[in-house]
């Protein structure tokens, strides 16, 4: 009944460690209050110390890098109707099922590219990031991407920047939210894309993407554990049928917005966001956001 204790066991090898170290975490971040505070959630906590192997220090350095990020960036604030157009090709949307853990499932197919202004895809990346974590299963915290290369070709290749900015907000900003990120079907050239992004992507993220190929049996096993074939669309070996329709998707995304508002408590002071999908008069005015880093 009772563990024998070990000098080098770790943290994370043990709840009781785990809880002080979340409340050790808490104390050093002091008083939070508005969104801070509904974002710190113990959970949350508990991601970037395990992000950052249960060191403390480093933890609450990352945690308040976050804190700052998320105070200009306002990713709660990312309504759909901002980043609609990015979306109308379906080159990233939430899938309508979940996989065999209850993860939310991110599709993105970088073949479907239908713009040019990287700010603008990342935001769009951003708000399906937080759409994702708004639609988790009860007691997951986790996603998984499904990566479709119909299609992709040099031409539609996303810039190394990007693909730096992209990967450097996943790993600091949403600690732990990614649980696999399937690669289906890889051109070989992508190989050598991959070969740049892992230079900054950190060993726990790179470990994470997985290469799948159709004819490849342990390939096809490793998608069967992850989700019902049924749901999984075949362009992923599954035998569902992959659509995405773009009005029936941003009828969903306002609703969620709705939602989204309530649990950031932005009803009030963003409360006519619920109402209106177009139009820039809903964008929060300048006056709210922090003035640009020099």
């Amino acid at each position: 009944m009772f563990r024998r204790k070990h000098s080098h066991d770790h943290p994370e090898n043990d709840s009781a460690k785990q809880v002080a170290k979340v409340k050790e975490l808490k104390s050093c971040i002091g008083a939070l209050s508005g969104r801070s505070l509904v974002y710190c959630t113990d959970a949350c906590l508990r991601r970037y110390l395990e992000a950052r192997n249960w060191n403390v220090d480093k933890a609450k350095k990352m945690l308040e890098d976050s804190l700052k990020w998320r105070s200009t960036y306002r990713p709660e604030e990312i309504r759909w109707h901002e980043v609609a157009n990015e979306g109308e090709t379906g080159k990233v949307y939430r899938a309508n099922f979940h996989d065999r853990y209850g993860r939310t499932v991110l599709v993105l197919r970088p073949g479907k590219q239908n713009t040019t202004a990287a700010d603008n895809q990342i935001r769009h990346l951003v708000y399906l990031i937080e759409n994702a974590i708004l639609n988790l299963s009860a007691g997951q915290e986790q996603m998984s991407w499904l990566i479709d290369f119909t299609g992709w070709s040099l031409n539609t290749n996303v810039p190394i920047r990007t693909a730096r900015d992209t990967s450097n907000i996943l790993q600091n900003h949403y600690p732990e939210r990614l649980a696999v990120a399937f690669l289906y079907n890889p051109p070989t050239i992508f190989e050598a894309f991959l070969k740049i992004i892992k230079y900054f992507l950190d060993p726990k993220t790179f470990q994470k993407v997985k290469f799948v190929y159709p004819k490849n049996k342990d390939s096809v096993e490793l998608m069967r554990s992850f989700f019902d074939m049924e749901n999984l669309p075949a362009e992923f070996g599954g035998e569902a049928k992959l659509q995405y329709d773009h009005e029936e998707f941003s009828r969903m995304m306002a609703e969620d917005d709705v939602k989204a508002s309530s649990l950031w408590g932005l009803d009030t002071k963003l409360g006519h966001v619920k109402n209106v999908y177009s139009g820039a008069e809903v964008i929060p005015e300048p006056v709210l956001l922090a003035p640009p880093a020099s």
